[in-house]
């Protein structure tokens, strides 16, 4: 059932942002990534719009800022910025409203900042090319702007590289950046994806404060329905450029009308884990007593040198068929603890047992056998593959430096392919002809044809869009049912690890806080830490499943709240 797209309703001259029947089309082609788009958003309020990869929504914000690749895309409509035309601007003028009228924060803020620049001078960049200030009057602004988002030491931060501060400080100063002119619209582009929960609960709060203070209208891009279950005043679902539905959260939510909006709220995940059978037998992986130290190079002056853990004492063991959650925010040591057990890094102390090899002690020609026994599928599945080479190249690899047959590789390839739901013709294909669900799909399967005994899956789904989430879950689910291959998941979702995980893993700081079987763990946290992380997931308060708020819900495991 198509839906017909009609003006948003209510008084429209007032919107900060109004987008009429937009529409934005590959130049040189008959296709359009954006058909027929119309929206508002007034002073105030949060409009989220969401739809999987490839639905037009971040095209779509991109067109409201005027960053279409030029000579590529081309847009139609009426795009008006407190009525002013941004489509028809000459480029001078969109340079005067992009921080001043309109900003934008990004999903990656590593990518948005300048990593040879400090960032106080790429704050302060915004004011000197937009206000006449002297110097002192510019550092003192900025400096009030990064103690409104909640920066520590702002001084300190001030000098800083983006390298040296953290993804949630990152995102901040990128925040800072963004509203330091006080803009009337702030379009959010998944700014919250790759951060762990309690970082993305500080700065979901951080941008509704500094909304409710200005009276900013946002527009929120993202694939995430827990945050828009918390943000929302108004939902827009896009599906393959076309905009299927709208309303208001509860709207949304509780009442979705078309069977995409049902599919795709119901996919996500539950944070009430699935009741498993605990499993026994001999462990494939064992870890005892695992650390691993970095050196903080310092002048003399300021102390020398000194030692600083990022994992201390870890003890766990993964049994066959086994899927182990290691949790925890960004720097709690987790993905440490995952390279030191795979050898990609040297760990400090302890020892990593498979059967009676120590990887931990092993090394050059010793380790080379070992490594087809444990295997990894990475966060990023673009640059987990090689853009130039063809995908059973890329699958094949491992095999043939193993020493077997080109003959068995391929067709070692093709079988695990099908495995993971591609087709033979894939190998003839290139990682970009691939969606990003695919290419996941692909690096699972190119560590799995390798047949290992543990399978080390590092946020591995945490890009991915609601739905092909799920899909890559059900796939491990059925790969660990087939295979009897242990996973070692990493992740910073807690509602992924209620799904999937037998057992979860609590790291914070470096060191192991809980570990438990996963409904224990998850309903019955004794840790403070462990309370904090449930506590800090969005959407918790609603049932998306069942279409209703958790408050009207039948009973659940609540005993943590």
């Amino acid at each position: 059932m198509a839906y017909t797209p009609h003006p948003p309703p209510g008084d429209t001259t007032d919107a900060v942002l109004a987008i009429r029947n937009l529409s934005v089309a590959v130049i040189g082609a008959s296709q359009q990534v954006v058909r027929n788009l119309s929206l508002d958003v007034h002073a105030g309020e949060t409009v989220c719009v969401v739809g999987e990869s490839g639905s037009g929504k971040s095209v779509s914000s991109l067109a409201v800022m005027g960053l279409l690749p030029q000579g590529v895309l081309q847009p139609s409509g009426a795009i008006r910025v407190e009525g002013e035309d941004v489509l028809s601007a000459t480029p001078k003028r969109l340079r005067e409203l992009r921080a001043t009228r309109m900003a934008m924060v990004f999903q990656e803020p590593m990518t948005a900042l300048n990593p040879v620049h400090t960032v106080g001078a790429q704050v302060d960049e915004v004011l000197r090319l937009h206000r006449r200030m002297s110097r002192s009057q510019r550092r003192n602004k900025v400096l009030d702007m990064f103690r409104s988002v909640h920066l520590p030491d702002v001084e300190r931060i001030y000098d800083s590289y983006p390298h040296q501060l953290s993804g949630g400080q990152r995102q901040r100063i990128v925040i800072a950046m963004a509203l330091i002119l006080e803009p009337r619209l702030l379009i959010a582009d998944e700014p919250t994806t790759a951060l762990d929960v309690t970082t993305q609960k500080q700065i979901l709060a951080l941008i509704k404060e500094l909304q409710t203070k200005h009276r900013t209208a946002v527009l929120f891009i993202t694939h995430d329905f827990g945050v828009v279950a918390e943000i929302a005043d108004r939902i827009v679902v896009m599906n393959r450029g076309d905009l299927i539905e709208t309303g208001t959260r509860d709207d949304i939510l509780a009442r979705p009308q078309q069977s995409y909006t049902r599919r795709l709220v119901s996919s996500v995940p539950s944070l009430i884990p699935q009741q498993r059978q605990a499993l026994t037998g001999t462990p494939v992986l064992r870890v005892q007593g695992l650390g691993r130290d970095y050196v903080d190079k310092r002048p003399f002056w300021a102390g020398g040198a000194r030692k600083v853990p990022a994992a201390q004492d870890v003890n766990l063991i993964l049994h066959k068929g086994e899927i182990l959650g290691i949790v925890g925010e960004s720097g709690s040591g987790k993905s440490t603890v995952a390279r030191c057990i795979l050898r990609l890094i040297e760990p400090s102390t302890g020892s990593v047992l498979m059967g009676n090899d120590d990887i931990a002690t092993l090394s050059g020609a010793q380790l080379h056998p070992v490594r087809q026994r444990i295997q990894i599928v990475f966060q990023d599945p673009y640059r987990s593959l090689n853009p130039r080479r063809k995908i059973g190249e890329s699958v094949i690899e491992g095999l043939l430096n193993f020493g077997e047959s080109r003959d068995n590789a391929v067709a070692k390839a093709v079988e695990t392919l099908r495995i993971v739901g591609l087709d033979a013709d894939a190998m003839q294909r290139y990682p970009h002809q691939f969606s990003g669900g695919q290419r996941q799909r692909i690096c699972i399967a190119r560590a799995l044809v390798m047949e290992p005994e543990v399978l080390v899956a590092d946020e591995a789904v945490s890009a991915l869009d609601v739905s092909v989430q799920a899909q890559v879950l059900e796939l491990l689910e059925q790969i660990r049912q087939r295979t009897g291959v242990g996973v070692l998941f990493i992740t910073h979702d807690l509602r992924v690890a209620a799904q999937i995980c037998d057992t979860i893993l609590v790291m914070q700081r470096g060191q192991v806080v809980e570990t438990g079987a996963a409904n224990v763990v998850l309903t019955q946290p004794v840790h403070d830490y462990t309370r904090t992380l449930i506590d800090a997931a969005p959407g918790r308060d609603w049932d998306f499943q069942h279409f209703r708020p958790r408050a009207v819900a039948s009973p659940i495991a609540t005993s943590n709240a």
